[in-house]
């Protein structure tokens, strides 16, 4: 009875936080509520007003890499937009921002920071405001976005934006120059070294998640990405991006608009993709309709104190409780969210079952399926709108965009 008081109290501190400068001991919200049993409670302290707080999240539209919307659209051209939307649409003086933080993956470092740091000079950024890059692979985006968040926490400064950004049409994804030859050595320092669809098939065969099963979460993530197009669900998180699109036989250039995914297919089925061949392993089961889209994007999300938001009167979209990160066997590398998941929810002081809707990167169908099943999730609260299969995957943006229409619901 007391650990279902105490966790009562957990549930009422994330949802309903008292906007008041402090908090009365006497009331059923004091901090020391926060410590649940045995969990390792998010530890929140007397006042709500330093929350990191979560104000505005925008992307581009997601466009097939080397043949879709953003084919001749160079990297910092594709960051730009949604930096300027981010200070144009919450009207915060862009000097306030005390960093800018980038996921990405498959740019080299110097140059993607280059390009980074261009495109806040072209959103309208002072030179004052610094830019830098992450790179923790498919979560680069939400890496920066736990950077920022963990920046003002510890009070280096107050405003801060976690972008991400991904070109796979100017990067595609391979390995540049040479590997140490005592990486034979190492088994697991071999892994690393796997095509990401050989750990695919890894994850299917060792966890035993079928060929159908893969094909159906495909179907399912296509249905639901074209369902929340339709109904207008992504309409106020995409940053229409006007751009060019080359004639590869003639050269001539067109002038376009980009603001919807052009990767989703309303009418997959499952008969459709059972037809497709296995793509990395000649009897698998991981095949290009039940795998993430190379894709080109970007997103950026501006996070604050909550202090500082409530000065502004800006919407408050989210709270930034905790971040966890888990590393696994490189063999199955798909797997990590089943890991990282459950380290984030009890450091929060939840549970599994308090949590409404789940964002896990859908990289490959593999993996997903096997993420879902083993933390026994309900499928109805995970990626209602879609995912990677579906609506695409640059790389470093991913985990910026997962977690938009969480936020926007919060």
């Amino acid at each position: 009875m007391e650990k279902a008081i105490s966790r009562q109290k957990i549930l009422l501190h994330h949802l309903n936080p008292s906007s008041s400068t402090h908090v009365n001991e006497s009331s059923s919200l004091y901090a020391s509520a926060c410590v649940a049993g045995d969990s390792a409670a998010y530890q929140r302290t007397s006042t709500f007003r330093d929350d990191v707080v979560i104000v505005a999240a925008y992307r581009t539209a997601h466009c097939k890499g080397k043949r879709g919307g953003f084919k001749d659209t160079l990297p910092d051209d594709l960051l730009a937009p949604v930096l300027k939307a981010v200070i144009e649409r919450t009207n915060v003086n862009p000097s306030e921002v005390g960093d800018i933080v980038v996921g990405s993956v498959l740019a080299p470092g110097a140059q993607r920071a280059s390009e980074c740091r261009m495109a806040a000079f072209y959103a309208g950024f002072p030179e004052t405001v610094p830019v830098r890059t992450v790179n923790r692979q498919c979560s680069s985006g939400l890496q920066a976005v736990a950077d920022v968040a963990a920046a003002i926490r510890a009070g280096f400064y107050d405003i801060g934006i976690g972008a991400g950004l991904e070109s796979m049409t100017t990067n595609p994804m391979g390995w540049d120059g040479s590997v140490n030859p005592k990486v034979k050595m190492f088994e697991q320092a071999q892994n690393c070294l796997l095509p990401m669809g050989i750990t695919s098939e890894n994850v299917a065969q060792r966890f035993g998640v079928s060929r159908k099963e893969q094909d159906q979460a495909a179907v399912e993530s296509h249905r639901r990405a074209a369902a929340a197009t339709a109904s207008g669900k992504f309409k106020d998180e995409i940053v229409p991006v006007t751009t060019k699109i080359v004639d590869p036989k003639t050269g001539e250039e067109k002038s376009v608009t980009i603001s919807v995914d052009d990767g989703i297919r309303p009418g997959t089925t499952v008969s459709d993709l059972g037809r497709l061949k296995p793509v990395f392993k000649k009897d698998g089961s991981t095949t290009a309709g039940n795998s993430s889209q190379v894709s080109d994007g970007a997103a950026a999300v501006l996070l604050m104190k909550r202090s500082v938001a409530l000065q502004k009167g800006l919407p408050i979209l989210g709270v930034f409780r905790t971040f966890a990160a888990v590393g696994v066997d490189p063999a199955i590398m798909g797997v990590g969210p089943a890991a990282a998941i459950p380290v984030a929810v009890k450091a929060a002081g939840l549970e599994l079952d308090d949590i409404d809707l789940f964002e896990i990167n859908e990289a490959f169908a593999s993996q997903f399926v096997y993420c879902r099943n083993n933390l026994g999730l309900d499928p109805e609260k995970i990626n209602v709108n879609g995912g990677a299969m579906a609506i695409g995957h640059p790389l470093g943006s991913t985990g910026m965009w997962y977690g938009l229409d969480d936020w926007r619901r919060n």
